[in-house]
Order: C-alpha cells, then sequence, then structure tokens
C-alpha cells in the first residue's frame, strides 16, 4: 500500500487523540511504515491505549506497532498485511488418523507379549487391541497440549490452525509430536504469554493423571545384570517429578541399585540423574505399562517445549517474562549447555542446533511495550521452576544392540 493511499493530516489528527505526538516521520517508497511517530501515550494504561489506536486505525487498513526506542515510545502504522488463505481442516484430520495408526501400532508392540498371530487381521486386531491403551493417553496429553494453545490463542484474538499431529511410524512414540501454526501477530506479550504457557501445563495436568493410573498399573522386577545375549536394553531417564511419582507410587526411588560401591547415596543419584551412568545392572525398577510410557512421554514433551530459548514455549515465556535483552544473553548459554549434555544423550546436538539456527528470533508482539500483569508473572515463574522438575538430562539410555 502506499502512502498516498492516505490522508496524514487525518491520521495526525486521529493518533493525537490517543499519543502524545513529539516528532513525525512519514514513510517513503523505501521505509516500511506509513508514519512514524515518536512521544507517549496519553493512557497511563499501555494495554488499553495500545486497543484504541489498533480499534480506530482498524478503518484505514492500518496496523500499529508500539516499541520503545531510544528512551522514548514510537509508534509505527504499518500496512495491513495481506490476509492469508484459509487452511484445509481436511489436512489436520488426515495427519491426525495417521498418527492415531502410527501411535497405536506402536503401543502394540509394547503392549503385545510373545509373538503376534500368523494370521494378518488377527494381527492387526492384536495391535489395535494392545495398542489403544498407549495411543488414548499419548494422544490425549498431546491433543491438551495443542488445544490449550489453540484455544488460549483464540481467546486472546491471535489467528492459529488447528492442530498438525506428525506421524513417526515404528519409532519410540510413534509420532513426532504435534503442532499448531500462528498465522497473526500477538497483541501484546500477554497474548504471547497466555499462548504460550497454556500449551504445555494444561499437557502436563494430562501427563500426571495418565502417569499415576500407569505407574499403578505397573510393576517392579530386577533389571537383568548383564546384557541379553540377544537384542540390547532400553532404560528411560529421570525427572525431579517422575522420580517423585514412582517414590509416590512404590516408596523406593527407582532404579534401586544393588550397590553403591561405598558412594553417598546423593552423590550417586546426582551422577546417575545428570549421565545415565552407570548403567543400573541388576537394580529393582518399574516395568512400565504402556500408559506408564504415554504419561512419561508427556513429562519428557513438556520438559522439551519449556527449554527457555528460541521458538520453543519456554522461550517465549522467557521472553514475556524477562524481556528480550534478558533472553538474548541467556541464549548462548542455554544452547551451549545442551551442546554438553550431548555428551550423555545425544539428542540434545540435534536439539541445540535446532534451537540455533532457528531459534535466534522472537516471535515480537505489535506492543512490546505493554508488560506482564502480576498474576501472569507468577505463572512464568511457575512455569520455570515446573521446567526444572519435570526436565530430563539423559531421555534414554541404550545398552547392547
Amino acid at each position: 500500500m502506499m502512502i498516498t493511499d492516505h490522508n496524514l493530516t487525518e491520521l495526525d489528527t486521529l493518533i493525537g487523540q490517543f499519543f502524545q505526538i513529539e516528532d513525525i516521520t512519514y514513510g517513503g517508497p523505501k521505509q516500511p511504515f506509513v508514519v512514524r511517530y515518536r512521544g507517549s501515550l496519553t493512557s497511563s494504561d499501555s494495554a488499553a491505549g495500545f486497543d484504541q489506536i489498533a480499534e480506530a486505525l482498524a478503518t484505514h487498513k492500518l496496523v500499529p506497532l508500539l516499541r520503545n526506542e531510544e528512551g522514548g515510545q514510537v509508534l509505527f502504522l504499518m500496512p495491513e498485511p495481506e490476509a492469508k488463505g484459509k487452511l484445509n481442516p481436511r489436512l489436520n484430520l488426515m495427519l491426525f488418523i495417521l498418527t492415531l495408526i502410527s501411535v497405536l501400532l506402536t503401543g502394540g508392540l509394547y503392549g503385545t507379549e510373545g509373538e503376534l498371530p500368523a494370521d494378518t487381521w488377527q494381527a492387526i486386531v492384536t495391535l489395535i487391541k494392545n495398542g489403544w491403551p498407549f495411543a488414548v493417553s499419548l494422544l490425549a496429553i498431546l491433543g491438551t497440549h495443542e488445544f490449550g494453545h489453540y484455544f488460549a490463542g483464540r481467546r486472546n484474538g491471535v489467528k492459529v490452525t488447528l492442530p498438525f499431529f506428525i506421524p513417526f511410524p515404528l519409532s519410540t512414540f510413534g509420532t513426532m509430536g504435534a503442532f499448531i501454526n500462528m498465522r497473526s501477530v500477538p497483541k501484546n506479550r500477554r497474548a504471547l504469554f497466555d499462548l504460550a504457557v497454556t500449551g504445555p501445563l494444561s499437557g502436563l495436568v494430562v501427563s500426571i493423571v495418565v502417569l499415576f493410573i500407569g505407574l499403578s498399573l505397573s510393576k517392579l522386577n530386577q533389571l537383568p545384570s548383564a546384557i541379553p545375549a540377544q537384542g540390547g536394553y532400553q532404560i528411560e531417564g529421570n525427572s525431579l517429578l517422575y522420580l517423585l511419582l514412582k517414590f509416590i507410587s512404590f516408596g523406593k526411588l527407582l532404579p534401586e541399585p544393588q550397590t553403591i560401591n561405598g558412594l553417598p547415596l546423593l552423590v550417586y543419584w546426582v551422577r546417575y540423574f545428570f549421565t545415565g551412568l552407570p548403567f543400573p545392572w541388576g537394580a529393582t525398577d518399574v516395568m512400565l505399562h504402556p500408559v506408564a510410557w504415554a504419561g512419561w512421554a508427556g513429562l519428557l514433551v513438556t520438559g522439551i517445549n519449556l527449554i527457555p530459548a528460541g521458538q520453543l514455549d519456554g522461550g517465549h515465556i522467557f521472553y514475556t517474562l524477562m524481556g528480550k535483552q534478558t533472553a538474548d544473553r541467556a541464549f548462548p548459554f542455554i544452547v551451549g549447555l545442551l551442546a554438553v549434555m550431548g555428551i550423555f544423550w545425544n539428542g540434545w546436538w540435534l536439539w541445540a542446533a535446532l534451537i540455533f539456527f532457528l531459534g535466534r528470533r522472537h516471535a515480537e508482539p505489535l506492543d512490546q511495550i505493554t508488560e506482564l500483569d502480576g498474576k501472569r508473572k507468577i505463572l512464568g515463574f511457575v512455569a520455570l521452576i515446573v521446567f526444572v522438575l519435570v526436565f530430563v538430562p539423559v531421555p534414554l539410555t541404550f545398552i547392547g544392540a
């Protein structure tokens, strides 16, 4: 949209009702804005003042951007972006069905003891029968997480897509999770915070319920004393919350080792918690029911999503809570820490690379002046504490083939 499409005098008068103007710069062919005003909002409530400006500009097909620059407030009037085309919800449905099939297959393999029937249809029925508890549990967690984002976005006027589930057959969980896509810019930090925090906290509640149910269906047993003659062995890692839930369910810190070789118990657990070493051969541990496995996966997904960096939910929460400068300063330390942790679980190298290359920019809202209110700040620090409680330093340890 060209600058000549607007009556600049009319815009100046309009903005003057809500913004004390100290300086005006009109845009040109090489500048992305129509007008830039320096000054300050007349309203002491920046969120309300921004809403008034946005509403007044709606008929002019302009969008306001409110920034702090050089110690003062700057208001940009930008051309309204072209509306994005509607997505076909059939794609969401198709991906969900494919993910359901993939997760059912994975759950069926976990839940089937012995060999599958030779008859193909009987084998399929067996997989579905044994796989549905895992599939329903895991998809309930992922669905709650993503629809938490979806409804928070809709509530705050952010255009978001329905969840896209990602099938990943014959993998550890049968899926790579799910995501939604923001198709408009959040109004302010509060809207971005709500959208980011609602997903992982909603999914966490369902994960805890699922895990408690799954642990009640699980049994304690002794791990083998050596690598099995055929195949290998896999053991899931611990988070502080997972350790606590196992202790509540069984009264033990699991896996309970046969011996700690004279080490203080705290030293043993700190080493094992952060490195997964030494492998606890012969230890007493819980043999996870497929429902418990889904609950553990939910905690893992929550922990990864709450990493306070980049475009992850935790990155949005940390940015809106602490500000851009603090988030930028913390970024290299978080990526570096993930890289170091990759020594004990090489999956963190992939996450470090993804965050480094794809997460250097923040999802900046239209209004960057309005800060979080008191309740959101408290919830933000709660989310950071949750991250510490659910993060798994060594998610999986494989021994043998």
